[in-house]
């Protein structure tokens, strides 16, 4: 879901980084105003279990490949706005440093997964939790479905402007000079993958560590700050950063992030093909993604340091400089905010 340099035209990026603006504009003033209740700390451990969680790749069908966001557990933990801004900020360091999601791409992520989908799990789960209110099981179920239909508005977001692409941007030729599919292929290869597997690992993941936390450490549910028990949560971020060599397993790559390269390789277009349901692919990569994709060299691009040969032990040291950078950014952040108030 992560849509790189090179698939949207430069003029739908600058939609949506306008789109995005004024949410981020909101979602600093709120928590600016939340700066007492120390809620740094947790934007900043919530924006790196998000930033974990995303690098665990699961096979989708047709061949492609999917995850988790983690953006459902950090709305409801953190609340809509800080949720939007620790999203915000790990979707930031994956295009940065390395490559995941395109720079000029940036805003469309952060529009389609941190804003709308912050958005969507906070009306979703305080509805469901006037539906579950008298289940001993109710925040956990209320914030697994949210974060299910959250992931796949999400997905579908990205589709639409993957699919609106070649209805307005063509060469002289008539060929699509970005995303080269319509929306009759963009929206069922985008959703049928995360109604089923991806949705279900977030759906999963969210109300099971909410589950997990009421147990654990309440006061993060409850935005009790001065109980807060950091271990249990740190505990999961560490097994999840050693655990990450797993995301290597799956082979496919996510629908709509394939390179100009393969679109010139005959084995590797008929992959695009059999993802999008059999439609023909281009011989040629579309000129916008030609010119686009290597506008910036993320320096540790595909979670692969070059200085490293083995790369399960570069995957986890990419994990761990990840979450390192975004600390470093949240609470250099939240320590200009601190000073500004």
């Amino acid at each position: 879901m992560h849509i790189p340099d090179g698939y949207l035209s430069p003029s739908t990026c600058a939609t949506l980084y306008t789109a995005s603006a004024p949410f981020w504009y909101v979602a600093l003033k709120k928590v600016k105003a939340r700066l007492h209740t120390k809620l740094i700390p947790r934007l900043a451990l919530f924006a790196a279990f998000s930033f974990v969680l995303m690098m665990f790749n699961i096979p989708l069908p047709g061949g492609t490949s999917g995850h988790a966001t983690g953006v459902g557990l950090a709305t409801v933990v953190l609340g809509p706005w800080a949720g939007m801004l620790a999203i915000s900020t790990a979707l930031l360091i994956q295009a940065l440093f390395f490559g995941d999601g395109g720079v000029t791409a940036f805003g469309a992520n952060a529009f389609n997964m941190a804003i709308a989908g912050c958005l969507i799990t906070s009306v979703l789960y305080r509805t469901l939790l006037r539906v579950f209110q008298k289940r001993s099981w109710g925040e956990a179920a209320a914030a697994g479905l949210a974060a299910y239909v959250a992931i796949n508005f999400s997905a579908l977001l990205a589709a639409i402007e993957f699919g609106v692409q070649p209805l307005f941007f063509k060469d002289a030729a008539g060929h699509p000079l970005y995303a080269p599919f319509p929306l009759s292929v963009t929206v069922p290869a985008m959703l049928i993958g995360h109604l089923t597997f991806a949705g279900l690992a977030e759906l999963a993941i969210t109300g099971g560590v909410v589950a997990y936390l009421k147990r654990t450490s309440p006061a993060l549910i409850t935005s009790s700050s001065s109980a807060f028990r950091w271990k249990p949560v740190l505990a999961v971020l560490a097994v999840l950063i050693v655990l990450t060599p797993l995301g290597l397993l799956t082979a496919g790559r996510a629908w709509g992030e394939w390179s100009a390269r393969d679109f010139q390789n005959a084995e590797a277009r008929a992959k695009i093909e059999q993802a999008s349901g059999g439609v023909t692919a281009p011989r040629q990569a579309p000129e916008g993604l030609k010119r686009f994709e290597n506008l910036w060299a993320a320096p540790l691009r595909d979670y692969s340091p070059n200085f490293i040969a083995n790369a399960p032990a570069g995957y986890i040291l990419s994990a761990v400089l990840g979450v390192a950078l975004l600390l470093i950014v949240i609470f250099s952040f939240g320590a200009v905010l601190a000073r500004r108030s």
